[in-house]
């Protein structure tokens, strides 16, 4: 019997893009957190890998074909309405310098 709460702070333009997520999979985020928690359970451990990213290379490193390849994966992201915006980025990267 489920009869425990969980209640957690979260970025609210996470929650929504998260949850807009859950809601078109048809999955409830209760359902979500119960099954990390059976996961954490189950391999004692947190289910996924947990790093630091790796420092992008700089832009001389990279041959002109995986630059083009980069290019049209965002092209993409930006066609299918995935990714974050423009403006976000910039204002986090705005805040950074502060």
């Amino acid at each position: 019997m489920k009869n425990a709460t969980v209640s957690v702070r979260v970025d609210q333009s996470i929650k929504q893009e998260a949850e807009s997520i859950l809601s078109s999979l048809g999955i409830p985020v209760s359902v979500v957190i119960d099954a990390l928690y059976h996961q954490i359970i189950y391999t004692k451990s947190i289910p996924f890998s947990i790093s630091l990213p790796s420092e992008p290379k700089p832009i001389e490193e990279y041959a002109q074909s995986e630059l083009l390849t980069k290019i049209m994966h965002s092209y993409q992201q930006s066609i299918n309405k995935e990714g974050r915006r423009f403006d976000d980025v910039f204002d986090e990267l705005e805040q950074d310098l502060i």
